[in-house]
């Protein structure tokens, strides 16, 4: 287990939204984050809305080649983070070869929030809740994407900044920049 747990800030939304002493209500955005898009900041943030306390994990999934290193993708999302006061209640955390109901138990996590651009991602994300809730109890809440997010996915940045599109607009600023030094534009993209 690799774990990165500090809070990017106080944590919490303040005082007013819970009464003393009331249990800190908490979810988790997992995702792989590489790199971490405006659709995901969306999701982030809404999530942060509805919860006292968001833990953003970022994991490492065998299934996809990662281009950013994990503690890479944890930078870029502590810096987007920490540049927006709306999120001073997310924190982001780094987990690798453990089961995401196990991490969440662990932080004392009781709902995780997932982002759905469309039927794909929901059928993709179904089974993965239904067995999270059936070995832990912990419940799975679907967000629908912002609409002008919809087809913005993190593998297809990575592609369209290989071939030198453009995706400004789509990513953080500073996510375009990494992306562009370690990708650039490919001399052959042309027709």
């Amino acid at each position: 287990m690799t774990s990165d747990n500090p809070p990017a800030h106080g944590g919490g939304p303040g005082p007013d939204a819970r009464s003393a002493g009331a249990p800190v209500r908490r979810c988790a955005c997992p995702g792989s984050y590489d790199p971490v898009t405006l659709g995901h900041l969306d999701i982030i943030g809404r999530a942060a809305r509805l919860y006292d306390e968001v833990v953003v994990i970022v994991l490492h999934n065998p299934r996809k080649a990662g281009l950013f290193p994990v503690a890479e993708r944890v930078g870029l999302l502590r810096g987007e983070i920490e540049d927006d006061p709306a999120l001073a209640n997310v924190r982001v955390a780094a987990f690798s070869g453990r089961l995401l109901v196990d991490v969440c138990r662990e932080l004392d996590i009781e709902a995780i929030v997932k982002g759905v651009r469309s039927e794909a991602d929901y059928a993709y994300e179904l089974p993965m809740a239904v067995m999270n809730r059936r070995m832990s109890g912990i419940e799975t809440l679907f967000l629908p994407g912002a609409p002008e997010y919809s087809q913005v996915s993190s593998s297809l940045m990575k592609e369209v900044v290989r071939f030198g599109g453009d995706i400004g607009g789509l990513v953080p600023e500073r996510v375009r920049a990494a992306l562009g030094s370690r990708l650039g534009a490919r001399e052959d993209a042309g027709p």
